[in-house]
């Protein structure tokens, strides 16, 4: 996945749109638009959807401290970015909103419990207490799955947008 000084450019400021987006929106718990993104980045980028999404990652850390709450962040994104990318690329235009949106919401959804077991390890949870974590922030990942659900229509959008940009330059 050779880059060109330009793709490098583009990258790093997708990456930063993602963490300004979070820092944005931090008033709102558990409402981002970094799922939107992965999405997107992922659909219309592929596997170099990946440099976006780890700048993002990057800045987290470097603005916020590489503390235990990051480490799941090496993961978590790219979970997302491989069930994009496990879906046909030829899907049904009509398809694609609800599709992508559904699967956004999903990652909102399934956040805690991916998140779950880097903080058993971090923090030697037992099974039971990390099933325990899990349940006690299910209300979070519904306001998380939600949100990512209603914020999911931009990814069409904001798709097209880079596509478009892609196609001028």
């Amino acid at each position: 996945m050779k880059l060109t000084i330009r793709e490098i450019a583009v990258f790093g400021m997708l990456g930063a749109v993602m963490y300004a987006s979070k820092i944005i929106m931090e008033f709102i718990p558990n409402v981002h638009l970094i799922g939107v993104f992965t999405v997107a980045f992922t659909v219309v980028y592929r596997k170099k959807a990946l440099y976006p999404i780890y700048t993002y990652v990057i800045l987290n850390g470097v603005f916020c401290g590489f503390a235990a709450w990051w480490i799941p962040y090496l993961y978590l994104w790219t979970i997302l970015w491989g069930a994009v990318m496990l879906l046909p690329k030829r899907m049904p235009k009509k398809m694609q909103p609800v599709v992508y949106m559904a699967v956004c919401a999903a990652h909102g959804i399934l956040f805690g419990t991916l998140y779950a077991p880097a903080q058993a390890i971090i923090y030697g949870f037992s099974f039971k207490a990390m099933m325990a974590w899990i349940i006690a922030g299910l209300p979070w990942d519904c306001i998380h799955g939600a949100s990512n659900f209603l914020c999911g229509i931009l990814i069409m959008p904001i798709a097209s947008a880079l596509r478009l940009a892609e196609r001028n330059i």
